[in-house]
């Protein structure tokens, strides 16, 4: 590309011809994009020559990743575990997941402390914006929606997605309040696409069901000072290892936290709580199904693969995990669909989408009979819906339907 615009600058000042003055600044012009030209050069062959004839690394994964894939054999999964009894596995089985989590947020030093930011009504339900503590470190902003009449209510923690967008995060779920900024309204009335043009929790309350949403840490409210950026996410989760912390794993203790809130609510039935999201949202469900008793049923809309579909590299994909879904040292002991077989006998449901790019259906469908065999095994297979539906990576309306309806089955 530099050598086609230095030929096109030569031919044009060749056919032009000079002015009185013009022939010093077509020579000043000449030096300038000379030196230009000497630098770009420069650059790009300082750029080719770092790269090695030896590497270890190719793409996002090491080259020996197969190898890896292949010496992952899950001793703790269900029926490989030596623990044959199954509420014995399930606690060991829990207690691995945890013991990965690395340290725990601290618990409120008193209770949940929780204040009523901003109400309004709306068709059919109340909508808050609250903000409780969920531990002795940090404060978090979360709407809540309780809908009109006798309570108390089967109630859903909505779990909000990833997207790579960290601007907005309990708004991609809930229709903010009008408290909120207008770029954080016109931001999440764009983010719908992805969910059909429709607000899940809305969706919900109005069919009976209190709905909370929080924001994950790093997301919305919990941001970064210096504004939204997806790679600085990856940075900060680093970081925050230095500290013995996991970032995932926080956002994963902030659900548990926030479902044990959602239970001391007086609106709510404590005996019929659910979880439900898409994408990220989905795995924090089904994760926060496997961790916590609370929640008696749980529907996760494309988030369920097997790792060595994820992480191998014949999908050519640019991106395979993350930290967003990271325990560390956790794959050697349990693979995704074991995590979530921790939750069995519960009734969950499991939607992905045959052109979900993010998560191969080959990959999926081993997770799926992985899921079956552990419920099969408890007699409790009629509890575990799977489908593979015709749809890319998205929430649609049809999905927020069947899990209406599964909840409405299950709560």
């Amino acid at each position: 590309m530099v050598i086609c615009q230095y030929l096109f600058a030569r031919s044009w000042f060749s056919r032009h011809q000079p002015g009185p003055l013009e022939g010093f600044w077509r020579k000043m012009m000449w030096m300038k994009f000379g030196s230009v030209l000497v630098l770009m050069l420069f650059c790009s062959t300082t750029a080719d020559a770092q790269q090695r004839e030896k590497y270890e690394f190719m793409r996002n994964l090491p080259v020996y990743a197969d190898s890896l894939i292949a010496d992952l054999n899950y001793p703790l999964a269900w029926g490989n575990s030596d623990v044959k009894d199954f509420d014995a596995w399930r606690k060991v089985a829990r207690q691995k997941v945890f013991d990965c989590m690395l340290t725990p947020p601290p618990p409120p030093a008193n209770d949940y402390d929780a204040k009523v930011l901003f109400e309004e009504q709306r068709d059919g339900y109340k909508a808050r914006k609250i903000e409780i503590r969920l531990s002795r470190y940090y404060t978090v902003p979360a709407y809540v929606l309780i809908p009109d009449g006798k309570g108390p209510f089967p109630a859903v923690n909505l779990l909000h997605d990833h997207g790579a967008h960290l601007f907005i995060g309990k708004e991609k779920v809930i229709r903010p309040l009008a408290c909120e900024d207008s770029t954080v309204i016109k931001d999440a009335e764009a983010w719908l696409t992805g969910y059909g043009h429709q607000f899940f929790g809305d969706y919900l309350a109005k069919n009976g069901f209190v709905v909370f949403a929080a924001d994950a840490p790093m997301w919305g409210e919990r941001g970064q000072k210096e504004g939204p950026r997806r790679d600085r996410y990856d940075m900060i989760a680093g970081n925050m290892m230095m500290y013995g912390i996991d970032l995932s794993a926080y956002m994963t203790y902030d659900d548990i936290a926030g479902t044990e809130y959602l239970a001391t609510m007086p609106e709510v039935d404590a005996s019929r709580i659910g979880c439900t999201g898409w994408s990220m949202g989905a795995y924090r469900a089904w994760m926060l199904a496997a961790l916590s008793d609370r929640i008696k049923a749980s529907a996760s809309i494309c988030w369920m693969v097997t790792t060595d579909e994820q992480m191998s590299f014949k999908y050519n994909r640019t991106e395979n995990g993350g930290f967003a879904n990271c325990f560390p040292g956790l794959r050697r002991w349990l693979d995704y669909p074991h995590v979530a077989s921790i939750a069995c006998p519960k009734a969950m449901l499991f939607i992905n989408g045959s052109q979900d790019k993010l998560f191969p259906v080959a990959g999926v469908q081993k997770a799926f009979d992985t899921m079956h065999t552990t419920w099969q095994s408890q007699g409790a297979d009629d509890k575990l819906e799977t489908e593979i539906w015709d749809i890319p990576h998205s929430c649609p309306v049809k999905a927020q339907e069947r899990v209406l309806e599964f909840f409405q089955k299950h709560l």
